[in-house]
Parts: structure tokens; sequence; C-alpha cells
């Protein structure tokens, strides 16, 4: 019933900046959990922030911590994720996500996922 789709991926140098975006429709966005996940061909999709429903609560993974922050914006059904000083490291498809549930690092805690957007870090 939650569709969502995530924009701002692109080619970046070493140490510059995006700033992806979710917009999200078909429910109830200021109740759900969002998350951001990345995933690289051949792993496994990887946890990279979450946000309560309110903004008051947020989680990182411990290599993103300091570099990316998650934010958003109710009144537009939007989740960001600005991303700076950005590694190659960093190179993966992101996906936006929603839950019903609490705070989590578990994709499998999410149900809505949007189709992914490509960010590619270069040396």
């Amino acid at each position: 019933q939650v569709q969502l789709v995530e924009s701002g991926g692109g080619l970046v140098q070493t140490g510059g900046s995006l700033r992806l975006s979710c917009a999200a429709s078909g429910g109830t966005f200021d109740t759900y959990t969002m998350g951001w996940f990345r995933q690289t061909p051949g792993k496994e999709r990887e946890f990279v922030a979450t946000i309560s429903w309110n903004g008051v609560s947020t989680d990182y993974l411990e290599s993103v911590k300091g570099r990316f922050t998650i934010s958003r914006d109710n009144a537009q059904n939007t989740v960001y994720l600005q991303m700076n000083s950005l590694k190659t490291e960093d190179t993966a498809v992101y996906y936006c996500a929603a839950s019903s549930l609490l705070l989590s690092r578990d994709s499998r805690r999410y149900r809505y996922w949007g189709q992914g957007t490509q960010v590619t870090v270069s040396s």
C-alpha cells in the first residue's frame, strides 16, 4: 500500500556530498519508522540509518556516524539522507524503507521498500 521513491543518487568524488530523498505515498507517513539501507552485488543489504516517526530518535551504522545525517519532513512525506565526506566504500545502491514497528537495524522489520538509487564514489 505504501510506495517509496528514492532520488538524488549519482557520481561523486571522494570527500564530496550527496543528498538522497525518499518520497512516500499511499500510507500514513508520520506513523512510520523510516530507514536507509544499502547493497552491493554479492553482499547482504546493510543498515545505514533509521529515524523514528517524530524525528526525535535516530540510529546510524558506526562507519557513517559523523558523516551521514537522516532527517524527515512529515508535512512533505519525505525522508532524507545527507551524505558528506563520501568514501569509495560508500558506493552502493541505497534503498529507502518504511516500518510500522520501532527503530531497528534489521531489514526484516521493514515492510515497504523503494526501488533504490545508485551512489558511486570515485577516488
